[in-house]
């Protein structure tokens, strides 16, 4: 049997990691600056995250949602505390897609009506729901394929409030900071007159922090660097895991939870509650919030200097950088040559940075060392 060809691959095989470096199976060292998307937030295999999931898979690795799991109730307390939403309760389950599937869902079944808004450029992944409202026609298949389910213009509020006039909106989803559309990141102004008209029209505003959350901007999710804005549903993934398959949704105390709403058979198991709580605990210990803000402002301001760099958006270690040039032989020449990984972009000329939090400057300065050589030279040679 062969594996479906779906993917472009890079041709290295990485058989070991330990915090921001790789190694391949010829042993040449790589420095990861894309995190698998965005995945590996506090390091690859961090001494307390590799203990915390030994311990537990020597105790119960997994058991259904159909007994007392105490760990799940132990890993909502300690993300209330971190996040910022003690009163949100947590449903979890096992990937950003089915974070926002069961977003969606819930929003539904809350208004009681069926349509969505999502924005240009937004990516909230590739299950049923999900892909519908994702902009990108590739990855949507005609069963896909919903009426009532809108994506508007990013940035237009007039469009946003003529649409939920028309009635039959459910709610409205859009990410933190746009992640595969090379870090959009919406202006304080739409966010804040987002959620004003969700609260007008009685319409559930969803955001989606599956990248932009867990520290990566600097706060612990993406949309409180802007004040005010108080979603009714947050979707998770990602850097909540450090790599372990989890997710979930923090929903807002006006939702009322009854038997049989939602439901999962992988979701908040043992091993994926262990390793969400090391997560969780690194990232408070060693402040990897105001690492991730520190090394963000440095790292802006040194490639604002740079010549052939056309643009730079972004906070944190969430940044996307416009060349003046494709992107894609550039980063093939970061792997090659200088031994980085980075991430691409809807956009053929972004390079998406997306690092471990705990990266240290000198393997930034690493990257921008490596990305002024490359860029000093001509497109073609």
């Amino acid at each position: 049997m062969k594996l479906f060809d779906v993917y472009p691959l890079i041709p290295v095989t990485i058989t070991k990691a330990e915090g921001c470096k790789l190694w391949d199976d010829q042993g040449q060292e790589y420095i990861d600056l894309y995190g698998g998307h965005a995945v590996i937030s506090i390091g690859h295999t961090h001494p307390h995250y590799v203990k915390r999931i030994k311990d537990q898979l020597d105790q119960i690795a997994f058991y259904s949602n159909s007994i007392q799991i105490p760990i799940q109730q132990e890993y909502a307390e300690k993300l209330g505390e971190l996040s910022g939403y003690p009163e949100y309760e947590l449903f979890l389950c096992n990937s950003g897609a089915e974070a926002n599937e069961n977003a969606i869902k819930l929003a539904s079944f809350a208004t009681g009506k069926s349509g969505f808004i999502a924005f240009s450029g937004g990516f909230h992944g590739r299950t049923s729901g999900a892909v519908a409202l994702t902009d990108n026609p590739k990855i949507v298949a005609p069963c896909n394929e919903r009426e009532d389910f809108q994506i508007l213009p990013w940035g237009d509020l007039e469009a946003v409030e003529k649409r939920v006039k028309d009635g039959n909106i459910a709610g409205i989803i859009i990410e933190g900071i746009q992640g595969v559309n090379g870090i959009q990141v919406p202006s304080p102004e739409f966010l804040t007159g987002l959620a004003g008209i969700a609260k007008s029209y009685g319409v559930k505003l969803i955001l989606d922090e599956v990248q932009s959350g867990f520290g990566r901007t600097g706060k612990f999710f993406a949309h409180q660097l802007v004040d005010g804005v108080k979603p009714d549903i947050i979707s998770i993934a990602k850097g909540m895991g450090n790599g372990f398959p989890i997710g979930g949704i923090l929903i807002s105390p006006e939702f009322k939870a009854t038997y049989g709403l939602l439901g999962t058979t992988f979701g908040g198991n043992h091993l994926a509650c262990a390793a969400g709580l090391a997560v969780l605990e690194v990232i408070e210990k060693e402040n990897l919030l105001d690492n991730a803000t520190i090394l963000g402002e440095k790292l802006l301001t040194e490639l604002k200097e740079i010549p052939g760099i056309t643009n730079i958006r972004g906070t944190g270690l969430m940044i996307g950088i416009d060349l003046d040039r494709e992107a894609g032989p550039v980063r093939t020449e970061l792997v090659n040559k200088y031994h980085m990984f980075t991430g691409s972009a809807a956009g053929k000329n972004t390079i998406r940075l997306l690092p471990p939090l705990n990266i240290e400057w000198i393997q930034l300065n690493s990257f921008l060392t490596a990305l002024k050589e490359i860029l000093s030279q001509s497109p073609s040679s």
